[in-house]
């Protein structure tokens, strides 16, 4: 991904942490599973070098979640199964529950000796923090590169903004978000509160995926913001006793109410902050000291029993930001 703006790369951290934590097998010295902690790392190094930023922001979800989703629906991301390792360990349930935990908070630590801004806040999702950042006019003019498997991300592609997504391998711009689905990244939320998303235990209309929204509204497709009204009158322009009607339009009109929430909670235009979050995020990036401390990060893999492992890129990328200091 060459390119003569400068970059920040926005990592999703808790997406990629359980990513890390399910496949890789690491091991510490003394036995204990270590692979969410030390695979996160060694995921930001080939990050780093794959993609080149100037600036890295890692964003995590608060404690809590997303308090504000959840006063709008109680339900909000319910019924989620626990994030568990694909393979056999020798600890029983409740030494892997504090083995995982333990992993995440020692990342913490561990990126705390590194040039990345982190953010966390309790009771607010990372969607929102991403959302916010991207946005933010401190990066105006860079390209902006979200790392996260999550589609919710789709709808903030534009002329300087792109979601990689790991899993897939694959980078989503605005032009190939078009092409694929059909809608264009200003239409994506509206088109995603009609589908719904099981993930998030929000249910959508029946029977509109992605691909028959597509189909059925082929004009979320233009560069121009379709609001539910819009939406909404277009299907009452089908006759209702026209036989040929598709029953997607009627369920569309009937179910505006589902629609429009699902959007308040799935639209990340708008992030869901106060302005005194919003103002916390600003300081740290103006602020941020890109102090890297290489002898402790290096103690701290010692002492946990990493093992051997070639850092070398890592080492080299977060010195140069340290040096460079992009927002100073």
């Amino acid at each position: 991904m060459e390119s003569s703006m400068k970059r920040v790369m926005i990592v999703d951290a808790l997406n990629m942490y359980f990513r890390a934590y399910i496949v890789d097998p690491s091991l510490s010295t003394n036995g204990q599973p270590i692979g969410g902690l030390k695979g996160f790392l060694k995921i930001l190094q080939k990050l780093s070098r794959d993609l080149k930023p100037d600036m890295v922001v890692i964003c995590w979800d608060g404690p809590g979640g997303s308090l504000k989703r959840r006063q709008i629906v109680k339900e909000y991301k319910l019924g989620r199964k626990p994030i568990r390792l694909n393979r056999e360990t020798n600890l029983s349930e409740n030494e892997e529950l504090e083995n995982k935990v333990w992993q995440q908070t020692r990342l913490l630590d561990y990126l705390n000796q590194l040039p990345v801004v982190q953010y966390m806040f309790p009771e607010i999702e990372a969607d929102d923090v991403i959302a916010y950042v991207a946005q933010s006019a401190q990066f105006a003019g860079w390209e902006k590169i979200i790392v996260s498997s999550d589609k919710d991300f789709l709808q903030l592609c534009d002329e300087e903004t792109v979601l990689f997504r790991p899993i897939q391998k694959k980078v989503h711009n605005r032009n190939n978000v078009v092409e694929e689905y059909g809608i264009h990244p200003k239409n994506f939320a509206i088109a995603r509160a009609i589908a719904g998303d099981k993930s998030d235990n929000l249910k959508g209309i029946s029977g509109a995926g992605l691909p028959t929204i597509k189909k059925r509204l082929p004009f979320l497709e233009k560069n121009k913001e379709f609001s539910l009204r819009e939406i909404i009158e277009y299907c009452q322009g089908f006759r209702a006793d026209d036989k040929r009607r598709p029953k997607f339009y009627e369920a569309v009109t009937t179910n505006e109410d589902i629609i429009r929430v699902n959007y308040r909670l799935m639209q990340l235009y708008n992030p869901s902050l106060s302005r005194q979050t919003q103002n916390k995020i600003e300081y740290g990036l103006t602020n941020f000291a890109y102090d890297y401390n290489r002898t402790e990060f290096i103690k701290m893999m010692s002492a946990d029993g990493f093992g051997t492992f070639n850092w070398t890129d890592l080492y080299a990328i977060m010195n140069r930001i340290s040096v460079d200091k992009p927002l100073h």
